[in-house]
């Protein structure tokens, strides 16, 4: 009992420490690139983009780590089925518009980088409020796709015996095992389109880069040397792109084995939940490590 108080209360000082920690990095984002675009000469997409990403990482975080750290010190109890719901929808809310910010940042960068003339390139957001409708978009996508959890989530007060054995403050109960597959191929496709979308768009970044850096090996004109800055924008956006892809693709395997093999394990469900906040306390510290590089790029 005691070494099991201990790997609790372990756990929760880990996760208050990431939701805490996570949410200060995505305020100074937030912030960061809000004072930027009202302040900049020119107003850029990207600005709005990241804003939007760190709005999305810091709902995320206080959705999903906050509860998780009360529940692991002990107090599993703390939400009614009301409060339940509202926080598992607004975490998976969150998650989706993630996903969505991420690729669409993918997708813009992509389109900065292009040569002039191209038919990429006149794709390219002439304004930042080009970018708004797409984000009302993700709202509206998002929010309906997840509206159904509504129906499974419940407060962990009705199933105690469940919540003690695996640290949760909610429960999910769908009618049968076949409704929870449903759901969970549901969210499959929602991911593995705007993945598709994302790994087109950071394929052609990566042969776009590739070729500018095989012209500078040749070539060292003053032109290249301008749009430098640029490239490296796209190098931060993705590795960004990366760090999601790593967290998102490990989270699933960690959760297709814990369905099909270990049904209920603690310790996989624990890594399990820190890899689903892992880019949103991650992805705010790429930026600001890297965001004097991401500023430097043209619009």
């Amino acid at each position: 009992m005691t070494r099991e108080i201990i790997l609790n209360l372990v756990k929760g000082i880990t996760f208050l420490f990431v939701t805490t920690f996570g949410t200060m990095g995505n305020i100074i984002v937030f912030v960061n690139f809000i004072y930027k675009f009202w302040r900049g000469a020119q107003k850029r997409p990207i600005h709005l983009i990241l804003i939007h990403l760190a709005f999305a990482n810091t709902i995320m975080l206080l959705s999903k780590g906050l509860p998780r750290a009360t529940a692991a010190f002990g107090l599993r109890h703390f939400l009614d089925d009301t409060g339940c719901k509202m926080v598992v929808y607004l975490e998976r809310v969150a998650r989706d518009l993630s996903i969505c910010t991420s690729s669409l940042l993918t997708v813009v960068q992509a389109l900065t980088i292009s040569p002039r003339g191209s038919l990429c390139w006149r794709f390219k957001p002439k304004t930042p409020w080009q970018i708004l409708p797409v984000f009302l978009f993700f709202w509206i996508l998002s929010s309906l796709k997840s509206i159904n959890l509504l129906h499974y989530i419940t407060s962990g007060r009705k199933n105690t015996s469940e919540a003690s054995k695996n640290n949760n403050y909610c429960s999910f109960q769908p009618n049968n095992q076949k409704s929870k597959w449903i759901l969970i191929i549901l969210m499959a496709i929602h991911s593995a389109m705007f993945q598709g979308v994302m790994g087109v768009a950071s394929g052609y970044m990566i042969f776009l880069l590739h070729r500018h850096h095989q012209r500078v090996l040749y070539l060292q004109s003053s032109k290249l040397h301008k749009t430098l800055p640029e490239m490296r924008a796209a190098q931060s956006v993705l590795f960004l792109m990366f760090c999601f892809l790593f967290f998102y693709w490990t989270d699933n395997l960690f959760s297709l084995f814990s369905n099909s093999f270990l049904q209920n394990n603690s310790v996989i469900l624990t890594v399990q939940e820190f890899l689903i906040i892992g880019y949103a306390f991650l992805s705010p510290f790429v930026l600001i490590h890297r965001e004097g590089i991401l500023d430097s790029g043209k619009p």
